[in-house]
């Protein structure tokens, strides 16, 4: 994930190897002994992929994609922040489940017993079952292209509406993006800190869509400390600059524990592009999140406000299942919910999970 200006620092970092290095060659006068130094260690130069395209983010052993702190256990437990860390054994599946009646409105005094999990087709055993707020490690990932430009500060005030109407003990990122990617400001409850990177307007270039969300989560969102983790991604057109596909996109986010995706495509009436919407859609819906597309930019802050009522309202499920993880495999997840004195009751959460692998930004294994 590249910071703001890191071409800069990288090439000064550079530079003062080089001059190390040289200084290192210089050989002694003679009859003067050579003074020691201690030795120190240089931070390895940033590498920039081709076409000035920012690096992919480095891979991380598998042995490293569960909290130094992780327990067993289907347990809440408090972080030393004051947050809460929600600890589970590795071979558990953690859902965030919606619920909704036939007029889409939530149901939210459901009970365990209403809950059926079906993991390839047969019911799996719930470990965990509960329904509280709790707080979300969350990504927010704004378009910063050129066509942006008449919407980005909206856009920015909707996103800083989300995080106050959120639950006060979420942890925030922010990643602007055009043609790269950019972390304007890493994990922080600070809403001065998350406003002056939203405030970061550059609007140019194109759209890196795709590498933008591939690169949150595996830089940033993949690692944190709360369990429970969101991307909310806001576009204006269909990605035309990424190295990655949407399929790769989807394929690395779809793992255990992965992010619920929030979208909101901001893609006028007379030219929005079918592929910007199935893109949306696809990584919202695989990962149990809504794809939004308000008509215009002043729809985007009440939308923000409703997101943000979606993720303080699910229930959080655990469960074990039947068929190791460590037999891989895609799993396909399904919700049943039935409750006496509701009609048609409808779960939304993720769609399925690459059991026991983790996934790099190239999309491999």
């Amino acid at each position: 994930m590249l910071l703001r200006n890191s071409k800069t620092i990288v090439f000064l970092a550079f530079a003062a190897f080089l001059c190390i290095v040289l200084s290192a060659q210089v050989t002694p006068e003679p009859n003067q002994p050579a003074q020691t130094q201690p030795a120190q260690s240089q931070p390895a130069p940033a590498t920039q992929a081709p076409n000035g395209q920012a690096p992919a983010p480095a891979q991380v052993p598998a042995d490293q994609s569960q909290p130094a702190d992780a327990a067993p256990g289907g347990d809440q437990g408090k972080a030393d922040a004051g947050g809460f860390v929600f600890k589970k054994q590795v071979d558990e599946v953690s859902l965030h489940v919606t619920v909704v009646d036939k007029d889409r409105k939530m149901v939210t005094n459901l009970d365990k017993d209403s809950f059926s999990v079906l993991e390839n087709g047969k019911v799996q055993p719930i470990k965990s079952f509960r329904h509280e707020d709790i707080p979300v490690a969350m990504g927010i990932v704004i378009d910063n292209s050129g066509s942006m430009r008449d919407k980005r500060e909206k856009v920015g005030k909707a996103a800083l509406n989300l995080v106050k109407s959120s639950n006060p003990n979420d942890e925030v990122f922010v990643v602007n993006f055009n043609d790269d990617y950019y972390l304007d400001q890493d994990f922080t409850s600070d809403i001065k800190k998350l406003k002056e990177a939203l405030d970061k307007i550059d609007t140019k270039g194109g759209t890196a869509l795709y590498d933008a969300i591939m690169a949150a989560w595996d830089s940033e969102l993949k690692n944190a400390k709360l369990q429970k983790k969101v991307l909310f991604v806001v576009t204006d057109g269909a990605d035309d600059e990424s190295r990655n596909s949407l399929e790769q996109a989807v394929e690395l986010l779809q793992v255990d524990n992965g992010p619920t995706i929030y979208a909101i495509g901001i893609l006028s009436d007379e030219d929005r592009p079918k592929r910007a919407k199935r893109a949306l859609e696809t990584l919202s819906e695989r990962t149990g999140g809504i794809a939004f597309f308000p008509r215009t930019v002043d729809e985007v802050d009440e939308i923000s406000r409703t997101v943000a009522r979606d993720i303080r309202n699910q229930y959080s499920i655990v469960y074990k299942p039947t068929v190791p993880q460590s037999q891989g495999g895609y799993r396909t997840i399904q919700i049943d919910v039935k409750a006496k004195g509701y009609g048609k009751l409808t779960a939304r959460t993720r769609s399925g999970y690459y059991a026991g692998q983790l996934r790099t930004a190239s999309g491999t294994q």
